[in-house]
């Protein structure tokens, strides 16, 4: 009895893997084309480690779709006019990978073996030349170490893992679909242009997957994109009990994230539809879901009511064009009965709908919308390239020699021609790149729901790998995805210490610092020397340029006096030089007194100096033409001061031998070059030059005076001159009173005395711009005090007591005093106290 049993099961092993072999579709022809495609989703654990193959279950109409893609594709080549010309045909031998990697090498083994289809031994099946497929990177990658033992082109249409492009591992490996590295970049760029900075990730365990994770992973980073969390889901869908416990746990993480609010997947259709399943009953947050060409057309995995609750999927699909012809030839297969008994697959197909459609016709009907309906697009579109390039390359080698032998066409050679030649496909060519690729780009779509059903084709946008443009203005999410909020201009990101750079505080930047745009990483400086900012600024303020300008209302006040001193010692020599034969003129000092009022316009001249912007040259001639012009003016009153003591105060013998060295114009002569050494010794050894103080908020532009040495001996010179005369002049104080010049000059030098005492400690603790205007002051008390003592007293004789403007008059005041002089004095001393004006009429003004 059990060995009745055990031999049972062996004639059912048996009759399974006939069955198992027969799940294939074959078309004849002089050039085979292999073809790898999940039109089974999964295969079936029969819990017997000893079976080696297992039957394939839940047929994949998209599948099936895909695969009828290649057969209309081959079926329009065969027709077409490079191969009917030279009389070859197409064929194909397609295979159901099941979505299982193990089937799928057992279906290459059947390529390389030169098996036939079914159990039919008695007819001769022709070798594959080229393999389209598989689907998923995963299986690509397995068949295509098989393949490359002989160089077998294949060409997949939807396998995006970047490993691929490595020529030196997969020499034979095609696509007619970018690598993931460019829809990677392009979710990248669309994250980063959204400031979605806090990002979950799907994907399926494997080889795709992982290379799919590492790519987003390392481009995120670069663009300052951090994964909240990553999930790996297994990558079979038959052991049911691991795969749930692995979906808890991804909607569990989904859930603790909530500021992710964008998930982006490169999970399986069916991995997405069992996650948004368990998600939708435990949570109702709303989220971006951006869907990788692995489900982006997959609209079955959501109904329209669950698309509303879930939030927004954006898809990333293969570029696509019309496929009107494909669901003309879907539509058609209703009519082909030869078609259904031929290809297994549809049979199965037509057959599962039988129970839920009671008339036949309608079963057809409703067959055929679900293949349309369940097709890819883009995926579709890329059938028909890898179909017309292996077609077209045969026909160019076809045209050498005769490709009716079945060993005509070598691997290599089609090989070579698909790789170096372009191929045209509706009018349009296409070409692999270096890397084996068709670099078209993605369209971007927002899925939407017309009430009925979802449609995942409305695209919003484009990605061109080549210039990576990505337009997403019709995309309008209010939609955050941030660990933390934004960082507001004036604020810098300061990341916690163990967690990602986009977890962050937000700092206020210190002073002089500033950040202009919204989370910065660090705050710029401001430029100290031009620039300044209070703490937590967006932008730095230029520093105001102080300096005593001429708008200042105290530069005005001292302007205007500057030039009021121009023209009052201008009309002072214009009313001497008029006089100048008069008593009071000659008195004062003759020529001399212009070349006072002449110094005394340059000190006016100098003190404007002080105001304006401060250059080079202005501080240098602004404080020489002030010394050396103050200079003669008080080199000229020491010689007035000098004459009045020679002629009052001195002994009769010294006065004549004084009186012989009285040369006025050589004492001012002597007394300026002194200065004049001086200010050149100045200029020569370090000079004033302009600089500027950078405070806080402005920047100070004034004058150093280089040698406080030299600027204090050139002041101090000027200050030993004026108590020289403010001494000689003191001793003459008594004098007549119309000739009482000395009073005059006595007052002026204690004026300008007293004027430069204060000035020094003023000078000395006086900073910012009015510095200059300390010494302007000074300079117009000074020259103001010349003015008032000194020539407005003449000017009134002269203009206003004309009576007193004469010889007589002086000679009788200076008599009147000499008569009081000697009669308070000793008799026998008379003689020697006679002043020398009495005895030397030179000193007398004559008429």
């Amino acid at each position: 009895m059990k060995i009745a049993l055990l031999m049972l099961l062996m004639i059912l092993n048996l009759l399974s893997l006939k069955l198992i072999k027969c799940t294939e579709v074959f078309a004849p022809g002089n050039i085979i084309i292999g073809g790898l495609f999940p039109i089974h989703t999964t295969v079936e654990q029969l819990g017997n480690f000893y079976d080696l193959e297992a039957p394939c279950n839940i047929l994949s109409p998209a599948g099936l779709a895909h695969s009828l893609a290649m057969i209309q594709a081959v079926e329009t080549a065969n027709i077409s006019p490079e191969l009917t010309h030279l009389g070859i045909t197409l064929g194909y031998h397609i295979h159901d990978t099941c979505s299982d990697v193990t089937t799928t090498l057992r279906a290459v083994k059947d390529f390389t073996d030169d098996c036939m289809p079914g159990t039919n031994t008695s007819r001769y099946v022709r070798p594959v030349k080229a393999v389209i497929g598989a689907y998923n990177s995963e299986m690509s990658i397995a068949v295509a170490r098989m393949l490359n033992l002989q160089l077998i082109p294949q060409i997949s249409y939807a396998s995006t893992a970047d490993i691929l492009s490595d020529k030196s591992r997969f020499p034979g490996f095609l696509r007619t679909v970018p690598s993931d590295v460019h829809q990677t970049s392009a979710m990248v760029q669309l994250l980063s242009e959204r400031k979605w900075t806090w990002v979950g990730f799907l994907t399926t365990d494997g080889d795709y997957g992982r290379a799919a994770l590492d790519s987003f992973i390392s481009q995120a980073t670069n663009s300052g994109i951090c994964v909240a969390f990553t999930e790996i889901l297994p990558d079979s869908l038959s052991d049911t009990r691991k795969l749930e416990a692995k979906i808890f746990h991804t909607v569990h993480t989904i859930q603790t994230n909530p500021k992710a609010k964008v998930i982006v997947s490169f999970a399986k259709p069916e991995h997405m539809k069992r996650v948004f399943s368990l998600l939708l009953e435990l949570s109702t947050d709303q989220r971006l879901w951006i869907a990788s060409d692995n489900w982006s057309m997959a609209g079955d995995v959501l109904s329209p009511e669950q698309l509303e609750s879930v939030g927004w999927v954006l898809g990333f699909s293969f570029k696509n064009k019309y496929i009107t012809n494909f669901e003309e030839y879907v539509q058609h297969l209703e009519l082909n009965s030869d078609a259904q008994s031929n290809n297994s697959f549809l049979k199965e197909f037509y057959s599962s709908l039988a129970t839920s459609v009671n008339a036949s016709k309608a079963n057809v009907s409703t067959a055929t919308d679900k293949l349309i309906a369940s097709a890819q697009v883009g995926v579709v579109f890329s059938i028909q390239m890898a179909v017309n390039a292996i077609a077209q390359a045969a026909a160019f080698i076809c045209k050498n020699i005769d490709c009716m032998a079945s060993e005509a066409i070598k691997h290599q050679e089609l090989l070579s021609v698909l790789r170096t030649r372009s191929f045209e496909l509706d009018g349009v060519s296409y070409e692999f790149n270096e890397d084996g690729d068709i670099n078209l780009g993605y369209d971007v779509s927002l899925w939407n729901s017309n009430g009925i059903k979802v449609e995942t084709l409305n695209v919003i946008s484009h990605y061109q790998p080549s210039d990576r443009s990505l337009n997403t203005t019709e995309l309008t999410l209010s939609l955050v995805s941030k660990c933390s909020k934004s960082c507001e201009p004036g604020q810098f990101k300061k990341s916690v210490e163990g967690q990602h750079t986009c977890c962050y505080e937000c700092i206020s930047c210190a002073q002089n610092q500033y950040t202009n745009n919204t989370d910065m990483d660090q705050c710029y400086s401001c430029d100290e020397d031009s620039e300044w900012s209070e703490s937590g600024s967006s932008a730095c303020n230029e520093k105001g340029v102080e300096f005593f300008s001429w708008s200042d209302p105290f530069a005005v006040v001292l302007l205007s006096l500057s030039v009021l001193g121009v023209v009052v010692v201008f009309a002072v020599s214009v009313v001497f030089l008029l006089h100048r034969d008069s008593p009071v003129v000659k008195a004062a000092g003759g020529s001399l007194c212009q070349l006072i009022l002449l110094s005394l316009s340059g000190s006016f001249v100098s003190a404007m100096l002080f105001v304006g912007k401060p250059t080079a040259l202005q501080c240098k001639v602004r404080q020489v033409l002030y010394g050396l012009s103050f200079t003669v003016c008080v080199s000229c009153i020491l010689v007035k001061s000098l004459k009045i003591l020679l002629a009052f105060h001195m002994n009769l013998l010294l006065k004549q031998l004084l009186y012989r060295l009285y040369k006025p114009y050589a004492i001012v002569s002597m007394c300026v070059a002194l200065q004049v050494v001086t200010c050149a010794c100045w200029l020569i050894m370090k000079s004033p030059e302009s600089t500027s103080t950078v405070f806080l908020r402005s920047v100070l532009q004034e004058c150093d005076e280089g040698s406080y040495v030299a600027f204090g001996v050139m002041l101090g010179y000027i200050a030993l001159l004026a108590l020289v005369c403010f001494a000689f002049a003191f001793q003459g104080r008594k004098l007549p009173h119309k000739y009482n010049e000395a009073k005059f000059i006595t007052f002026g030098m204690l004026i300008y005395l007293i004027a430069w005492i204060i000035f020094i400690p003023t000078y000395v603790n006086t900073k910012g711009k009015y510095l200059p205007a300390v010494e302007m002051i000074v300079i117009l008390i000074s020259c103001y005090a010349i003015l008032s003592c000194h020539f407005f007293p003449k000017c009134y004789i002269i203009l206003f007591r004309k009576t007193q403007n004469t010889r007589d008059a002086f000679v009788r005041s200076i008599y009147e005093y000499s008569k009081k002089t000697v009669g308070n004095i000793h008799p026998p001393q008379t003689e020697k106290y006679v002043p020398y004006a009495m005895s030397n009429p030179s000193f007398v003004p004559k008429e």
